[in-house]
C-alpha cells in the first residue's frame, strides 16, 4: 500500500511542477506511437516526414538483424530478424485533425518456425503448442486504423479511435516503439502481462485529454493473434479496458490501467483481468540524442483458477555519446517460481546513408531461478528511417 502512495505523491508533485504539453490536435496525434499510448513529448521522433497538398505523412520503420546464443537444456541458437514500418496521413477536419494509420511486419517471414529464442517468455502457440522460453513473431498487419482528435474549449481535447488491428488504453507503450527499448531487439520477458495487446483487433476507445491529464476507455477483441500471422484475426468486442494517464511536463509521463481479457490464450481457459503501471522519463543531452527510462508492472488475474502474478520491469537507454548508446534491463516475473533477469548492452551508430540510420550492438542477459543461472547474447544489425 505504501508503494501507492509514493507513485501517487510522485505524480501529484510534477503535475504542479511541470510544465504543459502541446495540447493542438496536430501534435497530439504526431506523438502518438502505437494506438493511442505516448512517449514522453521530448522523446525524438524516428521518422521522416513530407507534405503533399493538404496531408501531412509520417513514415517510421525499425529491423533488427539478430544472432542469439543461450545456455543450459531450455536455450536455443537463432538467426532471424524482427522488424516493423509504419505510415500515417493527417488532415484537417472540421475544427480537429483525422489521421489514418498502417504498421506492416515482415516478422511472419523473417522469423522462421513461428518463434525466435527468449528464455522464459511465455504465451500463444506454435504448431498447436503452447510457446515456452519463445516469442512469437508480429503478424504482418500490426496497426489498421483512424484517429480523429477535436478541442473543446482552449485545454481540451477529445479523441475517438478505431482500428480493425490496433493497441486499446491498456499498458504503456509497447515495446517495439517504446523509447526506452529502441536499441533494444528482444521483447520483454514481461510482454504478456504488460503490453501484449497492442496488437489487438475491432478497437475502438474514447478519450479525453484536460491540460495534463487523460483518461480513456476502450472495446476490444480479447484474443491473442492466431499462428496465421498473414491475416487479420477478427472477433467480437468482447473484452474492455480503462487507462488514466498523465503528463507533467515534456520529461514525464505516467499510466495506470487495467482491463478484463476475454479468453486471450488459445489453449487456456478462462478470462484475465489486466492491471498496470508505469512511468516513462525521457531527457535530452546536448548531443541531441534521448536518455530514456522506464518502470513497468503489470499483474494478470486468471479468472480460471483465480491466480495472480506479476512482472515488474526497469528499462533504459543512455546516450554516451552521439553514436554510442548503453542499454539495460532488469526484469522479474512471478508465476509458478519467481525469474529474475539482467541484460546489459552497447550499441553503435555506424553511418546516416540517405535516409537510414545504420548500427551494430550486442547485449547479454543473465537470469536467475531456483536451481538455474542460464544466460544469453544477442548480436544485432540495426537499420531505421533516420531521426527527423
Amino acid at each position: 500500500m505504501k508503494r501507492r502512495y509514493v507513485f501517487a505523491a510522485v505524480l501529484s508533485a510534477a503535475a504542479l511542477h511541470g510544465q504543459e504539453p502541446e495540447l493542438s490536435p496536430s501534435s497530439y496525434l504526431m506523438n502518438l506511437s502505437s494506438g493511442t499510448s505516448l512517449n514522453p513529448p521530448a522523446s525524438p521522433m524516428p521518422m521522416l516526414m513530407q507534405r503533399k497538398s493538404s496531408w501531412t505523412l509520417m513514415y517510421m520503420g525499425q529491423a533488427f538483424l539478430v544472432e542469439t546464443q543461450q545456455s543450459g537444456p531450455r536455450g536455443a541458437d537463432k538467426l532471424y530478424m524482427t522488424n516493423w514500418g509504419m505510415g500515417s496521413a493527417q488532415h484537417s477536419l472540421g475544427s480537429g485533425q483525422i489521421m489514418f494509420d498502417a504498421m506492416l511486419s515482415l516478422e511472419p517471414a523473417t522469423v522462421t518456425n513461428r518463434s525466435y529464442p527468449l528464455l522464459f517468455q511465455t504465451g500463444e502457440t506454435a504448431y498447436g503448442q503452447p510457446l515456452q522460453d519463445a516469442q512469437h513473431p508480429h503478424d504482418f498487419v500490426m496497426a489498421l486504423g483512424a484517429h480523429y482528435v477535436k478541442p473543446v474549449g482552449e485545454r481540451t481535447l477529445l479523441h475517438f479511435y478505431y482500428a480493425a488491428r490496433g493497441d486499446p488504453a491498456l499498458g504503456p507503450v509497447a515495446f517495439p516503439h517504446r523509447a526506452s527499448a529502441l536499441e533494444l531487439p528482444q521483447a520483454t520477458m514481461g510482454h504478456h502481462w504488460e503490453d501484449s495487446t497492442h496488437i489487438a483487433s475491432n478497437v475502438a476507445t474514447v478519450g479525453v485529454k484536460y491540460r495534463w491529464i487523460r483518461l480513456e476507455a476502450s472495446g476490444f477483441h480479447g484474443g491473442e493473434p492466431d499462428e496465421n500471422r498473414w491475416n487479420i484475426d477478427w472477433g467480437p468486442m468482447d473484452s474492455y479496458s480503462a487507462r488514466v494517464s498523465v503528463f507533467p511536463s515534456r520529461n514525464w509521463t505516467a499510466q495506470v490501467s487495467a482491463g478484463r481479457l476475454t479468453k486471450p490464450e488459445a489453449l487456456e481457459a478462462g478470462d484475465v483481468v489486466r492491471t498496470t503501471a508505469s512511468i516513462h522519463y525521457t531527457r535530452v543531452r546536448s548531443s541531441g540524442e534521448a536518455w530514456a527510462t522506464s518502470a513497468i508492472w503489470g499483474r494478470n488475474h486468471h479468472t480460471e483458477g483465480y491466480n495472480n502474478s506479476n512482472a515488474w520491469l526497469l528499462e533504459t537507454v543512455f546516450p554516451a555519446t552521439r553514436k554510442d548508446f548503453l542499454t539495460g534491463r532488469f526484469e522479474m516475473v512471478q508465476e509458478a517460481a519467481r525469474v529474475k533477469a539482467i541484460t546489459g548492452g552497447y550499441m553503435r551508430d555506424l553511418a546516416t546513408k540517405s535516409n537510414f540510420e545504420t548500427g551494430i550492438g550486442a547485449n547479454v542477459t543473465g537470469y536467475a531461478t531456483p536451481g538455474d543461472h542460464p544466460w544469453g547474447v544477442n548480436v544485432f544489425l540495426r537499420i531505421r528511417l533516420k531521426r527527423s
